[in-house]
């Protein structure tokens, strides 16, 4: 009985949280490429995993979590993109709880909820399994991959263009992505303009369906900071993915840490697991100290 409040009383403290916060569509009108789409946005945990999911996304949005009053304000600003195979947003560990830990750092978090692959039914994830196995579906899949991409640069001018109004130094704006959202922060790092170039960038066991630029490789001149982990025994094996892009970065003289656990497994995220894996958090804030972006305002 106590646990079942427990977790009522989070679910509640969640639902508050956010209604109080601050919902920005992403462009100001219909987003390009899908002007046809006509399917609202869900949010459920009616599906085989039994866990919370945002799906049918058309029209993305980026939500604003002020940092935490009871911290300084570092002035540094973090897009934070979940993952879920480009199907569903997986929004508890790889969403509300990072950025409920951004907002204790004096981080302003942006979570962005990027363009999804329509799903048919109410489970988000049966659908992502059938579409895997069916090669058809994999030209529909690039062109959402390409669209989700273009939503996280979108975030990035957005946030820039808006610094002064959230209190943020324009020079600290970094993105953050997990599993497919990896996919958006990394290509994010190439092919940028002034306006959305990320000032770092933060890749948790990204997905294999890199970006058209990421698999040319073609590295900028000014290339931001790479932060990348992931774990051994990754279901997906995209450790593989996260130390080859690691090792295109220092080949190209481009700073980068890499942090490869020996479990943990695909999704860690926010989990606690009693593993290394865990303290991920820690790193990442030692590395953001380390290149600079943590100094006080």
């Amino acid at each position: 009985m106590k646990k079942i409040l427990v977790i009522s009383l989070l679910s509640l403290v969640i639902v508050v949280a956010k209604a109080q916060q601050k919902v920005i569509p992403l462009y100001p009108g219909v987003a390009p490429g899908s002007e046809n789409w006509t399917w609202s946005e869900q949010e459920n945990a009616d599906n085989m995993y039994h866990s919370n999911a945002i799906f049918n996304i058309s029209k993305p949005t980026l939500t604003v979590y002020p940092p935490d009053p009871s911290h300084a304000p570092t002035g540094v600003a973090i897009i934070v993109c979940p993952g879920g195979g480009f199907h569903s947003l997986s929004i508890m560990q790889e969403g509300y709880a990072v950025v409920k830990w951004l907002q204790s750092k004096g981080i302003t978090a942006f979570l962005l909820k990027y363009r999804l692959i329509h799903t048919e039914g109410g489970d988000p994830y049966k659908q992502e399994i059938a579409d895997r196995a069916n090669k058809s579906a994999g030209a529909n899949r690039s062109t959402i991959v390409d669209m989700a991409v273009a939503d996280g640069r979108q975030a990035l001018t957005y946030v820039r263009a808006h610094a002064a109004e959230y209190g943020i130094d324009p020079h600290r704006i970094g993105i953050i992505g997990f599993s497919a959202g990896g996919v958006i922060s990394a290509s994010t790092a190439y092919n940028y303009t002034p306006e959305n170039r990320p000032d770092f960038v933060g890749f948790m066991y990204g997905g294999g369906e890199l970006s058209s630029d990421v698999q040319r490789n073609n590295i900028p001149a000014d290339a931001p900071p790479l932060f990348i982990a992931a774990a051994t025994n990754d279901d997906y094996n995209l450790q593989l993915v996260a130390t080859s892009l690691y090792v295109n970065w220092v080949t190209a003289k481009h700073p980068a840490e890499l942090h490869i656990y020996a479990k943990g497994g695909h999704g860690f995220g926010l989990k606690k697991q009693g593993l290394p894996t865990d303290t991920w958090t820690d790193r990442f804030i030692d590395w953001l100290t380390l290149e600079g972006f943590l100094k006080p305002q």
